[in-house]
Formats: structure tokens, C-alpha cells, sequence
């Protein structure tokens, strides 16, 4: 996740202790020990039920809950192991994560037991009652997707009037005092919406936003044709940029960031050297510190039935189930390869990655992306739009 606001303004977040002061490890110790350190943000993707019918859902999302997924009493012990290992953030997701009967009470549990609790959906069934009750039971954040204006948004979502109900919830969630972002998924679907959107945040005073780089997971596997090229990719994000120094000089608080591609924070750190060289080592730092890519570092996911992933988008492998082992001690178990791996991953990496000037501010960036294109946990990322000249090789 890159805080443009932050790098390119240098405007602070309330985020920033969780994006660039994590690291308590001695200055001499290994990539492992570092990453060993870090407790991670972890997604709860809660039920697999969902509303709507996203066609790049990540999740592969279904109409009903999953049967056999974690019950309230199973929910409540996964959630004290995450508060006994020192999770700092719970993210609650889906499917929908509204659908869950016992959201409320979950989120309330959380904020008892010390973690900060957010919750990510499409917005749609936030009514005033919901977002009322979002705000009673301590959830301090809500990010709502909208993935274009008006019928694009309604045809991505595969549900007309999607676009209005997911505006709604915005205006619901505002009236009740609770903090809300817009979550978009850059693609060739709504690419060209892109500058409206940016003008909605402004006219609807949505206070923050993350623009989403396609990962191939999912639904969104059958999407990959449909990603951005390297060039319109760029396009997006000098546009992104653009817009969020605009709103800095404008006055207008509105945060920005990227999520799922660092190959945005070289390219944002090359845009400083060229029109800010004074921040440069200042915008570097804080790069290095958020370390890049945090799959099975910084970034967790537990699916609805209890199983562990290196994030939200590797549903496919699992280190564990929380039936069966606290999450802590799953995530700590460096007998599995991939674990291991993924936590001291500059070795292994092949290709462009592995001789890129880059890969301590991008940290190879995704790996689930480049084994669904190459087959190759460790092949270059494919969706990296930076030149071979740009990385250095």
C-alpha cells in the first residue's frame, strides 16, 4: 500500500505507525528475524456470501454462507488469538461481510480485546440502521468498493442500481460519524472513469481512497486480459498522482493511496527526484521502511473456514487452519516452504526482480500474480510497468 498523499505532499496519515514505524528488530538482525517481528494486518474474508457478483471478485463469492463457516464461539477464539499474538487491525471482509448475522457483535469483541476494527464491502446494504450500528460497535473505518460511475460500476458489480446503493451508504456512514473510504480496481472496464471518480471524491467529501492494481485471484484470474497495459497503467497513476497533489493545494483533505502494485512506489520516488530532489531521501526512507510487498509478513488472510494465507488473494494454499493451531503459531511456523520463503524472498526471486535497483522498496512485489501467469512462485511480477532501463538493468 503507497500513501501517495503522504510521499508526494508529505501530508501525515493516521496509518503511518502501522506503514513506517513497524519494525522493532536490532539493526543487525536477518531479513527473517525482521519479518518474524512484524505482527500482521489481518484480513478476515468472513463469509463467502455475497449481494452482488463482482467479475474480478478475488474470493469467488457466492449468493449463501458457507455452511460449515466459523461459528460465533469459533469466531471469538480466532479473534483472542489475534489479540494475544498483537494484531493491530482486523479488517473484516467477504463475500459481504455484512451478511454475517453476528458482524456487530464480532467487531464490538475485537475493539474489546484492543484491535482496531474495519470493515470492507460494497456499501450497498448500509442503511441508516447499519451504519448506526457500525459506528456503536467501534469499527473505526469503512471502506466502500465502487469500481466506476453509474452503469459501469453496475455492470463490474453484476447488479443495476448498485452504483446509487453503494453512493448511499457513503451518505449513511457520514451522517453517523463514522470514517469511510472508496475502494476502486483499476482495469480496462473503468479505467476511463477514472478522472470522474476522482471528481466524486471531492463533490461527496469522501476523505480517502485506494486505487486497487488487478490481481489475478479468483474471478479476477479470468481477468487478465482485461489488466492495464504497462502504458495505461502509468497513464492511471500519473493521473492518481496528479489529482492527489492537486487536492493537497487545494485544501481539500483527501487521502490517496495505491494498494497491490509496488512497482508504484519506485515510480512515485522517481517522480520526486524530478520535481521535489529536496524530499528525495526523505520519500526514500519511508519507502524502505514499509518494506514493499508484505504477503505473509505485514499482510495475513483467514478464509471463512479458518484457513491461513499469505494474503486474501492466495486462497489456493494454506499454512493452517485456526480450528486446529493459534493463528499466531501458524504464522510463526517457518517449516513450510512457501512461508519461509515469502519471509526472506530477495534469494529466491528470478529475473527482472531479482536484479532490480528497486527490490528493497518493492520487495518483489506480487508472487501470487507471477505464479498465475508463469506457474513460478518466484518469476517476475508481471504486472511491474517499470522499463529495463528504469530498474537499472
Amino acid at each position: 500500500m503507497i500513501n501517495v498523499t503522504r510521499l508526494l505532499c508529505g501530508q501525515e496519515s493516521l496509518s503511518d505507525h502501522l506503514r513506517y514505524r513497524w519494525r522493532k528488530a536490532q539493526p543487525s538482525a536477518t531479513p527473517m528475524e525482521v519479518a518474524l517481528s512484524r505482527k500482521p494486518i489481518v484480513v478476515w474474508n468472513s463469509t463467502k456470501a455475497c449481494n452482488l457478483r463482482c467479475i474480478h471478485c478475488y474470493y469467488t463469492a457466492h449468493p449463501g454462507p458457507d455452511p460449515d463457516e466459523l461459528t460465533t464461539a469459533e469466531a471469538k477464539a480466532f479473534i483472542d488469538d489475534l489479540a494475544d499474538f498483537g494484531v493491530p487491525v482486523l479488517l473484516f471482509s467477504g463475500g459481504e461481510p455484512l451478511l454475517r448475522d453476528d458482524l456487530f457483535e464480532l467487531g464490538a469483541y475485537a475493539v474489546e480485546r484492543g484491535i482496531r476494527t474495519v470493515i470492507s464491502t460494497n456499501g450497498t446494504l448500509i442503511d441508516r440502521t447499519v451504519a448506526r450500528r457500525i459506528k456503536e460497535a467501534g469499527f473505526s473505518y469503512v471502506g466502500i468498493s465502487l469500481d466506476g460511475i453509474g452503469e459501469t460500476n453496475d455492470r463490474f458489480r453484476g447488479a443495476r442500481g448498485a452504483f446509487d446503493a453503494a453512493l448511499a451508504g457513503f451518505h449513511h456512514c457520514q451522517e453517523a460519524g463514522v470514517r469511510t473510504g472508496l475502494r476502486l480496481t483499476l482495469n480496462k472496464h473503468n479505467v476511463e472513469d477514472l478522472s470522474e471518480i476522482l471528481d466524486l471524491l471531492r463533490q461527496e467529501r469522501i476523505p480517502r481512497a485506494c486505487f486497487y492494481h488487478l490481481v489475478y485471484a479468483g474471478r479476477g484470474r479470468r481477468m487478465q486480459e482485461d489488466d492495464l497495459t504497462p502504458e495505461e497503467t502509468r497513464a492511471a497513476v500519473d493521473l492518481i498522482f496528479d489529482r492527489a497533489v492537486a487536492f493537497r493545494r487545494d485544501g481539500v483533505e483527501i487521502e490517496i493511496l495505491t494498494v497491490d502494485n509496488h512497482a508504484d512506489g519506485p515510480y512515485l520516488l522517481r517522480r520526486v527526484q524530478r520535481e521535489q530532489p529536496h524530499r528525495y531521501e526523505e520519500v526514500l526512507a519511508l519507502l524502505r521502511a514499509n518494506g514493499g510487498n508484505g504477503s505473509g509478513i505485514g499482510i495475513a488472510a483467514v478464509d471463512h473456514l479458518g484457513n491461513v494465507h499469505a494474503d486474501q488473494f492466495w486462497q489456493h494454499y494454506s499454512f493452517g487452519n485456526v480450528r486446529q493451531r493459534p493463528f499466531g503459531e501458524i504464522w510463526t511456523d517457518t517449516s513450510d516452504p512457501l512461508m519461509a520463503g515469502l519471509k526472506d524472498r530477495k534469494p529466491l526471486l528470478k529475473g527482472r526482480c531479482a536484479r532490480c535497483r528497486y527490490l528493497d522498496l518493492c520487495n518483489g512485489n506480487f508472487r501470487v500474480r507471477a505464479e498465475a501467469v508463469y506457474g513460478d512462485v518466484w518469476a517476475p511480477d508481471p504486472a511491474c510497468y517499470l522499463t529495463d532501463e528504469e530498474i537499472g538493468r
